[in-house]
């Protein structure tokens, strides 16, 4: 039976890069794959799926906001892969799930298990609780070279945890840390806004 696989990393774990390098492999043999990503992902177009290597292809299906999966004619593809899973809603998720056992597609899904705050985003919580493998791709952190467990956010050159939980950027915006270098800079962002505030 295909399985529904979950692989997350932190920002700058090369998520995008494995994901396809999967695809050129099941390409290069010769077999039917589809790619897929939240269209709310417009980072480098709309439609494409790229890796900070500079790797890049397009995707078969952007998927919007609860939109429906169901009913769309996945014969000979051997392979769904998934970009950018955490953004994607539970009922998304559901039917992929139902998707690799309906039709025995292998479906594997990358994405980020938590936003900067450390909670887990939707789509990465419903595939936690549905995927039969949960893979972590691994790296290490900006700052030192424990591994990396955490999402840094930056506004202005300053380490943060205010703001929505989803707001799109790459290297210029997010950081892999480990706890505690995450916890140094939020807690040194938070000491600078207090300084800035008492100054005024």
């Amino acid at each position: 039976m295909a399985k529904l696989y979950f692989r997350h990393g932190t920002v700058g774990s090369a998520k995008t890069l494995n994901l396809l390098a999967v695809a050129h492999n099941y390409r290069q043999q010769g077999k039917k794959i589809l790619l897929m990503k939240p269209n709310l992902d417009t980072r480098f177009g709309q439609a494409q799926i790229k890796s900070r290597a500079g790797l890049e292809m397009d995707a078969d299906v952007l998927i919007v906001d609860e939109m429906s999966l169901k009913g769309r004619d996945y014969s000979g593809v051997s392979c769904i892969l998934v970009d950018e899973a955490q953004f994607l809603g539970r009922k998304v998720i559901e039917e992929l799930r139902l998707i690799a056992l309906d039709f025995d597609i292998p479906i594997l899904c990358y994405g980020l298990r938590t936003d900067f705050k450390s909670n887990l985003f939707e789509g990465s919580a419903r595939l936690m609780e549905l995927a039969d493998s949960i893979e972590e791709v691994k790296a290490t952190c900006h700052f030192c070279n424990r591994k990396s467990i955490m999402n840094l956010k930056h506004v202005n050159g300053k380490a943060t945890s205010e703001g929505p939980s989803v707001e799109l950027g790459a290297e210029e915006k997010y950081f892999p840390a480990c706890y505690k270098c995450y916890c140094r800079e939020v807690g040194k962002g938070k000491l600078e806004q207090l300084q800035d505030s008492c100054c005024k």
